[in-house]
């Protein structure tokens, strides 16, 4: 069993690249699944879907996650689609095992007042500050991904019409709009503090780091914990947090849904939905404390 699992994390290594620590986690799940097979005097290579199955009840017998058991079923899934491409088992025990559902976890939103608080935070009488407080405005006035934000080039941004032009998965294009706010903040960045932290005068990045190099998706990480600190906002947040917020507050305010879908750039309107449910649990809490009888 250790030959043939140390055989699929090689070429989990070699073949598909995977991390570090993707490899450990499948070699852990893979033994963990190995050891329950052998105390049944079951080989890997005759596992069926029915011990297989029997495995992930055990599993959740012994009060794991429904996230854990699907992430150990995935774990042993890629590993019998490894074993039957090598000719190690005539079929694959686990086509058409389906992966538990995981129940969606809502996103974590700002409240307008904490927004307010961290896009106020930079000192936008440094270049670096500006930078910072143009970069939070982009985030929340558009609902941009932190990716596509760091990708951002000077002619993607038109400050006079008030749009941005932003590459998104699968390499889509959209154009978003900018409110007044950010239009004038971005604006204000580009002609003076832009200008002092980039080094070339060529380069195209909309937004640098001290070195005048494109700034990272990390990079901007820490910018923004260091504002979350300053703006005394508990608990995690993320680049992501401001795309959450972004679209709730849109909603909340009687925004269509289908324009917010195209605004995030969802290929499915589904994945905007979860925004919704974000929006009752708001409308509960104003009720609750508004209404008389609540």
């Amino acid at each position: 069993m250790d030959d043939q699992i140390r055989a699929f994390i090689s070429y989990l290594d070699v073949e598909r690249g995977l991390s570090l620590n993707t490899r450990e986690s499948y070699e852990r799940d893979l033994h963990s699944f190995a050891t329950y097979l052998g105390e049944r005097n079951i080989p890997l290579l005759r596992a069926s879907r029915t011990v297989i199955i029997s495995y992930l009840l055990h599993t959740e017998g012994q009060g794991m996650t429904r996230a854990t058991v699907a992430r150990r079923l995935a774990a042993i899934k890629s590993f019998y689609r490894y074993l039957a491409s090598i000719g190690a088992v005539r079929a694959n025990p686990t086509d058409h095992l389906d992966s538990p559902k995981l129940p969606k976890k809502l996103p974590t939103v700002l409240t307008v007042g904490e927004v307010d608080r961290l896009l106020e935070a930079p000192n936008v009488t440094a270049a670096a500050g500006l930078r910072d407080r143009a970069m939070l405005e982009l985030l929340y006035a558009t609902g941009m991904r932190v990716s596509e934000l760091v990708a951002l080039d000077v002619p993607s941004v038109n400050v006079e019409l008030g749009f941005v032009r932003l590459t998104g998965k699968g390499n889509k294009d959209r154009v978003v709009p900018i409110g007044s706010v950010a239009r004038r903040i971005v604006g204000q960045y580009l002609e003076t503090a832009r200008r002092q932290l980039v080094r070339d005068p060529l380069a195209l990045a909309l937004f640098v780091n001290q070195h005048g190099k494109r700034l990272t998706r990390q990079g901007f990480w820490k910018i923004l914990k260091q504002y979350a600190e300053i703006a005394q906002i508990g608990g995690s947040i993320t680049p992501h947090t401001l795309r959450h917020s972004f679209a709730t507050h849109l909603l909340e305010n009687g925004a269509d849904l289908r324009a917010v879908q195209e605004m995030l750039g969802h290929s499915d309107i589904a994945t905007t939905q979860i925004y919704t449910q974000v929006t009752k649990g708001h409308l509960k809490e104003v009720y609750a404390k508004a209404h008389p009888r609540a």
